[in-house]
């Protein structure tokens, strides 16, 4: 069995950069990392909005948040607005926070069904701080009130800062293209990688961040593909800078279109924009046409197309390689899990990491893990489809109707009939997740859990009115959004 001493990274962009600093910082000093990239071969690099998992990332790993965010032109993020997704003319905010409180019988949707069957007819989502500060424009760090936030920023510009940060923990780069991957005959491991130029990198382990092509784990290990179109079947995107016109706001934006949906993502100097659609329903130059003339501010470059397949590599962890990133698989970012999964897999990884050499048990225990949380994500993007009003458009009435997951059908009958929501112990996406995109998009569940009229009328109205009055107390001590970016993480003129 062959010790893992050297590990080589296949590609750079932020999945490259991002397993380059956690490997060089969890095993500095015990494996040399190497990564391998090409200016000459772009990145993707459009993922510039992340979830509140990336905080305990980066604090693994020993990142300096404010650093981060002025070299990344970051901002603050407290959640989505989804705009035209259960019927035109809707929106509702997906906020990170907790809404209302637990309790032992079930969640609070139980408690805002019974108060909505008593005419106090107020947005789930009011009942959750991160809601209400995302709604106001309003952001602050601090322990009282303390928001569950995430951020976006500057894709380049973030791998650009790992990139700094890693090779100041020892990670080597080597500038080159790959033309061949040489195998192992009696193995089929990866022995050692043939640059352009005559260079030749071996590696006792590799990670594949070569993007959708999949250079390691398709084109050299034939690992193979799980197609997941039929159940989100965009298959496009474009993608479009703008000048910043207007604050930024602590929240990203999700408008549904006739054929998919548009994406808002406001930096410190900028705005991300972008039209994810389906090629079945429309063409690229009426796709192109949509996003420009839905856009704000003077935009910056030339639309740029991304083409992908909807589904995953079949293992992430194929003989001596794991992929990350757009190697190992694509779900759109509409839930901004792109970078999430690339963090997920490194933890994983590392976890597991084959520093005795590369076991069955470690291998199958990985692959089974990205499977469960590939699938629990899919899930939840498939919800945001098929749980819409809208028939207004071929495409609407292809995912409002089509058959969905058994996993999906179940637990979404189990919410609409029972108010219940029931998940697995490692799911990404909790119960108020699941609850503030059915609920916003028009699914309110038809019963409540009983247990809830154990209180008067009067007691139950006292306590969801102070519920509302306590976020209305820590809602009033936030400064703006903006306001608090330029005293903590202003980035440089």
């Amino acid at each position: 069995m062959r010790l893992v001493k050297n590990l080589v990274i296949v590609g750079g962009g932020t999945a490259g950069w991002l397993a380059a600093a956690a490997i060089g910082k969890i095993y500095q000093g015990k494996v040399n990392v190497t990564l391998v990239e090409s200016e000459e071969i772009g990145v993707v690099g459009v993922g510039e909005a992340t979830i509140p998992t990336m905080l305990a990332f980066h604090k693994l790993i020993g990142i300096n948040e404010a650093d981060m965010m002025r070299a990344t032109h970051a901002t603050f993020k407290l959640g989505i607005n989804f705009k035209n997704w259960g019927e035109i003319g809707e929106d509702y905010i997906h906020a990170f926070g907790q809404v209302g409180r637990i309790f032992w019988a079930g969640e609070f949707q139980h408690f805002w069904a019974r108060a909505k069957a008593l005419g106090l007819d107020i947005p789930f989502g009011a009942y959750c701080l991160e809601h209400e500060a995302a709604r106001a424009e309003r952001f602050g760090i601090s322990e009282s009130p303390a928001l569950n936030y995430a951020f976006h920023f500057d894709a380049g510009l973030y791998a650009k800062f790992l990139r700094q940060f890693s090779e100041g923990l020892g990670v080597v780069r080597h500038e080159g293209k790959i033309e061949h991957v040489e195998l192992n005959p009696d193995t089929g491991f990866i022995e050692c990688l043939h640059l352009h130029g005559g260079m030749k990198i071996e590696a006792d382990f590799f990670i594949d961040c070569s993007g959708f092509r999949g250079l390691l784990i398709e084109q050299a290990l034939q690992t193979g593909y799980e197609n997941w179109q039929h159940w989100l079947p965009c298959d496009s995107a474009l993608a479009v800078q703008t000048a910043k016109v207007k604050p930024a706001t602590p929240y990203t934006t999700s408008t549904a279109r006739e054929f998919g949906w548009q994406w808002r993502i406001p930096l410190q100097n900028r705005t991300g924009n972008g039209l994810v659609y389906s090629s079945q329903f429309t063409d690229q130059t009426w796709a192109e046409k949509t996003l420009t003339n839905n856009v704000e501010g003077t935009m910056l470059n030339n639309p740029r197309l991304i083409q992908f397949t909807t589904g995953r590599r079949k293992f992430g962890w194929n003989k001596n390689c794991i992929a990350l990133g757009l190697a190992s698989g694509f779900l759109e970012p509409l839930e901004s899990t792109s970078i999430h999964m690339v963090t997920s897999g490194l933890i994983r990884f590392l976890r597991l990491f084959p520093l005795r050499g590369v076991q069955p048990v470690l291998v199958d225990e990985y692959n089974r893990q990205s499977k469960e949380e590939a699938e629990s994500i899919r899930d939840f993007i498939i919800l945001h489809y098929h749980a819409t009003r809208r028939s207004d458009t071929e495409f609407w009435n292809y995912v409002r109707t089509m058959q969905i997951p058994d996993t999906l059908r179940h637990r979404m009958d189990m919410f609409t009939q029972s108010g219940m929501v029931f998940l697995g112990g490692d799911e990404l996406f909790r119960t108020n997740g699941w609850t503030q995109v059915l609920i916003g998009q028009g699914f309110a569940p038809a019963n409540y859990q009983p247990i809830v009229d154990n209180m008067s009328n009067t007691e139950f109205s006292q306590y969801m009115t102070g519920f509302r009055d306590h976020i209305s107390r820590n809602l009033a001590l936030l400064p703006s959004h903006e306001q608090f970016i330029a005293q903590y993480c202003a980035m440089e003129k």
